[in-house]
């Protein structure tokens, strides 16, 4: 007893801002040994106590030394002996020590795996008893065990199913703290394929109503936690109901209120959640675009303070925000110009998603017209060689977004590295069952860039084995007919490319650019009797800039954005791609970076091109 007692002290008193003093480690140190020669003694309030004092402890800087894994590798063999003494109070604690432990780097070995087992069946039970505080702990736990790779076992689900039954029944007695980790563990749950019960539903409903209400209460983690939960919610299907968009209302005035007290994870979290919630249907809340700029200036703050995921998670959020057409303000350029270098520093440190969200975002920015920042090519050289390193680390998502970002990347990433990366790539996605349409076309249209640049080289092997993905991928799309232009596009190109017919007439919006439409008057001046149309759609392929039908030519006047950071040397994927596909229809095809018809001297050498070219047929 005496045991326990001065190790849940020590937990508490280090919880609430005791300085890790030599003394406090020394005695931490001098009773870990003798948990593991008394284990025999200790009743059930004592594992509880031992066990959250342990959880707590590591949770606060404490190592996880040998003598720590055997302290609770002692204590959860004896759960398992003692489970009918536990008090819902103690299973709360314990499912809640347990996920927190395995949150910090504790082992999900067979005895802790053992416990949650054995504890799970006593939540349902005793659902009633469950206080809102243990409500809380206990979803919290379950989520984070679900989260680092717990099961979604038979027990495990009858237990949240209990358990959001009582959030209902007590949604009045939620403090703001417990509101947020409630809406934070149904989020990870979702997010981890928890169904969207009606019961779910209700428990979500009947917080959101509380959110509004307690909203002056709620601390900055709280309200950073709140916000990605009710991002990661829409962003899984949950549906935007008045009370949902009220609550993010009343949260983001108290957000801007305290942007100086939020840490790297909350400025990470609230970042992306802002950034999902205007990619869902938000974008038209004006708040929404003053706390992204509250939230940007902290990022440069606190460069030095994030780690690898919030690095990832960031720079996936800023691409996400130019994506939906968010404004590159100043400040926005100088986060950019922040969190790029950081790529490169911790370069080893980035997990298989991290590398694929990063390669993709960088992807997005400079599709997206992203400034020449400094770092962006540096990012992209220090990432490509851990691509193939945690090639299994991959899920499909993950593999049809590195495909996109490489292609369109293009000649950025040298075509030896992109045709190897591809090959260890495709071969994981070509049979997987679970791939979504989105996945597919994806890796369809990623693929066909790989071709198309083999296809430039004239030196370059060919690669069949690439190009018999093409068609796998194409048939699986068999019979889908998308709405937008894009998706219809990528269908349409795969149908050129195997010489088969588009299976819809894909609609392309067409615009005749100034510098296009000079430079065909310069054309026609010269060549009065050359006939020319502008904006036709060759084999169902999107339309080319100029054609000269009698003589089988297309001219491409390429404009800042068919070049990589728009430096009119390194050609986009989607450029490439298009060259091949007319080249491969029949076309010869003539490509005149806009740059060059800025006076009549640069351009005067396409024009006698063209006439040679014409003359000569």
């Amino acid at each position: 007893q005496e045991i326990a007692n001065l190790m849940w002290a020590m937990a508490k008193l280090v919880d609430n801002g005791q300085e890790w003093t030599p003394e406090v480690k020394e005695a931490v140190a001098a009773l870990l040994p003798r948990v593991t020669v008394q284990k025999d003694q200790f009743k059930a309030q004592g594992i509880v106590n031992l066990l959250w004092a342990m959880a707590k402890l590591v949770d606060n800087g404490q190592e996880s030394t040998p003598e720590v894994k055997e302290a609770v590798a002692a204590l959860l063999a004896h759960v398992n002996a003692q489970k009918v003494q536990f008090i819902p109070q103690g299973i709360a604690n314990l499912l809640w020590a347990m996920a927190k432990l395995v949150d910090n780097g504790q082992e999900q070995t067979p005895g802790l795996t053992e416990a949650v087992a054995v504890l799970l069946p006593h939540v349902n039970v005793q659902k009633a008893n469950f206080k809102p505080q243990a409500i809380t702990n206990l979803l919290w736990a379950m989520a984070k065990l679900v989260d680092n790779g717990q099961g979604p076992t038979p027990e495990l689900n009858a237990a949240v199913a209990a358990l959001l039954s009582q959030v209902n029944a007590q949604k009045d007695n939620f403090k703001p703290q417990a509101i947020a980790n409630l809406l934070w563990a149904m989020a990870k749950l979702v997010d981890n394929g928890q169904e969207q019960t009606p019961r779910l539903n209700a428990a979500v409903a009947a917080l959101l109503s509380q959110v509004n209400a307690q909203k002056d209460n709620f601390k900055p983690k709280a309200i950073a936690n709140l916000l990605w939960a009710m991002a990661k919610l829409v962003d899984n299907g949950q549906e935007q109901t008045p009370r949902l968009k009220e609550a993010v209302a009343a949260l983001l005035p108290h957000l801007n209120a305290q942007k100086d007290r939020f840490n790297t994870q909350d400025i990470a979290n609230l970042l992306w959640a802002m950034a999902k919630l205007m990619d869902n249907g938000h974008d038209q809340i004006p708040e929404l675009n003053e706390a992204v700029a509250a939230l940007l200036p902290h990022v440069n703050t606190q460069k030095a303070s994030f780690n690898p995921q919030e690095i990832a998670n960031l720079l996936w959020t800023m691409a996400k925000l130019v994506d939906i057409g968010q404004e590159q303000t100043p400040g926005f350029n100088e986060a950019m110009a922040v969190l790029l270098p950081l790529v490169n520093v911790q370069k080893e440190q980035f997990n298989g998603q991290g590398i694929a969200n990063l390669l993709w975002a960088i992807a997005k920015l400079m599709d997206n017209g992203q400034e020449q920042t400094p770092g962006l090519k540096e990012a992209v050289a220090a990432l490509l060689p851990h691509v193939n390193a945690q090639k299994d680390q991959f899920i499909p998502q993950h593999i049809a977004n590195l495909l996109w970002a490489l292609a369109k990347l293009g000649e950025l990433v040298e075509l030896n590295v992109l045709t190897s990366t591809f090959e260890s790539l495709v071969y994981k996605i070509s049979e997987n069952p679970r791939l979504s349409q989105q996945d597919i076309l994806m890796s369809l249209w990623g693929v066909m860039v790989c071709c198309a640049r083999l296809s430039l080289v004239s030196n370059a092997n060919k690669n069949n084995w690439l190009e018999k993905h093409i068609n796998d991928l194409f048939t699986r799309l068999k019979n889908t007919s998308p709405d937008n232009e894009e998706d219809q596009s990528i269908i349409a190109m795969a149908a050129s490319w195997l010489g088969r017919a588009c299976p819809f007439v894909p609609h392309y919006q067409t615009i005749i650019s100034k510098p296009q439409s000079d430079f065909r008057n310069q054309l026609q001046s010269c060549l009065p009797s050359l006939k020319i149309e502008e904006e036709k759609s060759l084999n169902s392929l999107p339309p080319v800039d100029l054609l000269l039908p009698d003589h089988n030519m297309v001219i491409e006047v390429q404009g800042s954005y068919h070049y990589v950071n728009g430096d009119y040397k390194t050609r986009k994927g989607s450029t490439l791609l298009k060259i091949a596909l007319l080249q491969k229809s029949g076309f010869e095809v003539i490509e005149i970076p806009v740059n060059r018809l800025w006076n009549q001297d640069l351009m005067k050498p396409f024009i006698d091109q063209i006439k040679k070219r014409t003359n000569k047929q």
